[in-house]
Formats: C-alpha cells, structure tokens, sequence
C-alpha cells in the first residue's frame, strides 16, 4: 500500500497559557529577556483547535512550552478529541491521562534521555503505559559538528543521539511518528533545512511530521522535492493566523486538499 502524499499539519503552540508562536533556540529557563516571541494570540488554544476541526486537519499537535499551560491543551484537545496530538511534560506517569483527555497521540523527548544518554527502560515504560501506536517521538534537533543531535529541555541541551538511519531505525520500535523541529531554523521563516529533508526522506521508516523554517508556500512545495513526498509539513510564524504573511491558512488547507485557494 503506497502511503498518502505529504499533508500540510497544524500546531498549537502555548507558553504561559497562551498560543505563541516563539523563535525556539531563544526559549530557555532563566532567559526571559533573551525569547523572541513572533506572535502572542488573543484567541485560546481551543478556537484553533475548531478551526482546524473546521477544514479536516487532523493529526496537528498541540506542544506545551514549559509549565502553566495544561488548561490551555486541555481546553484544545477537548474542541477536537481525537484530533490531536499533544506534547510537554509528557511522561509514562501521565500520558495515559492525556489520551483520556482527547489526546490522539503523544509526544515525548526530554524524558527519555538523561545527561544525553537515551534511557531505554523509559521508552520500554511509555509503550506498556500507552501503546506504540499511540506514542509520538520528537526528536527535534540543532545542527553541531556538520551532525544533527536530538536537544531536549525546551531545546537547550544537547544529546550524544545523532539523527541518521540508525537512530530512526531504533526508536521506530517504540513509537507510530516521529515529529522533527529543525530547531536552527524554526520560528525564523527564513527557509528549511534542506539536507535534514533529505535525511529524513531517506531514512526515517516512519510517517514523519518536519517543522522549521516554512516562509511561503514555495518552501512547501520544496519539501515535498525534497521529501520525496514522503514527510508531513507544519508551518508556524508564517502563517497569517498567527500573524504572519508569508502563508495564507486557506493556502495550506487548500495544499491538502492538492488546489489552489482563490
């Protein structure tokens, strides 16, 4: 069965209990006067959530960025239950919660690597508590020494993992996705990371959701290219509901649906 062409993925993003949209190597703890914020809404998570309802855009994911934002993902998952995957803080103790929450999916990093080491009976625990096929893996990754190394903790520390063929290939046996911030580039819309496109199209085994970078429709249109249609798309600052210009929403729903919006 050959698999779907490349979909146009949505994301809701909440720091401090409100839909942002947020430059993410600038997000540390401590660093407040550092973070680039591009976008604060004055919608709650739960308008995009039916917005995205609305136009059929299932499997977006819903990213707590730090603490204080619980309310606000439950809010969304409780606008489309099923529809969405959601991610921050997500451990073996509480995942199964959020799935009872109207969680389709969720996504974990930063609690199964510890001083940069995987920790296998973490990811051993996670699928007992929810099921591979629940369970999305996000190893969103900064680039260092010519390699791409999985970060975790809201992006600031690096891991020993580097993202190539090898490591897809171990985690795809505990997880159904994988979600991949191009963290170099995300929140900057100045154009994707192509040669982690072309890793991921060659090498991840699983369905692979990229971000990072996304300025116009074009740069979507280049990573279908370059995925060789294999790898799903989210776009953030660009995106005219959150205050970009680069990407009219209706555009990206329309890239679904393979039109072009009026």
């Amino acid at each position: 069965m050959s698999r779907p062409a490349m979909k146009f993925r949505p994301c809701i993003d909440l720091h401090e209990g409100r839909v942002k949209q947020i430059v993410g190597s600038t997000l540390a703890d401590g660093a407040r006067a550092a973070l680039t914020t591009n976008f604060t809404s004055e919608h709650p998570a739960a308008y995009y959530a039916e917005l995205y309802r609305g136009d059929g855009l299932a499997g977006g994911h819903v990213i707590m960025l730090g603490p204080g934002n619980e309310a606000a993902a439950a809010s969304a998952l409780a606008a489309w239950p099923g529809g969405l995957q959601v991610g921050g803080g997500i451990t073996a103790d509480n995942a199964a919660e959020w799935l009872d929450r109207g969680a389709a999916a969720v996504i974990v990093t930063s609690y199964v690597f510890r001083d940069g080491l995987v920790l296998a009976h973490r990811l051993e625990k996670l699928v007992k508590a929810v099921g591979r096929e629940r369970l999305v893996l996000d190893l969103s990754c900064r680039k260092r020494d010519g390699r791409y190394l999985v970060v975790t903790d809201r992006w600031q520390k690096f891991t020993e993992m580097v993202v190539d063929a090898a490591a897809l290939d171990y985690f795809s046996r505990y997880c159904a996705e994988f979600l991949i911030h191009a963290v170099d580039v995300e929140g900057k819309c100045a154009g994707v990371a192509e040669d982690l496109l072309c890793l991921l199209a060659e090498s991840s085994p699983l369905p692979t959701t990229y971000a990072g970078g996304v300025a116009t429709m074009a740069d979507m249109y280049r990573i279908r290219e370059l995925g060789r249609d294999r790898l799903d798309a989210t776009i953030g600052s660009a995106l005219d509901i959150f205050g970009g210009s680069g990407v009219r929403y209706r555009d990206a729903v329309a890239f679904n649906r393979g039109q072009t919006a009026d």
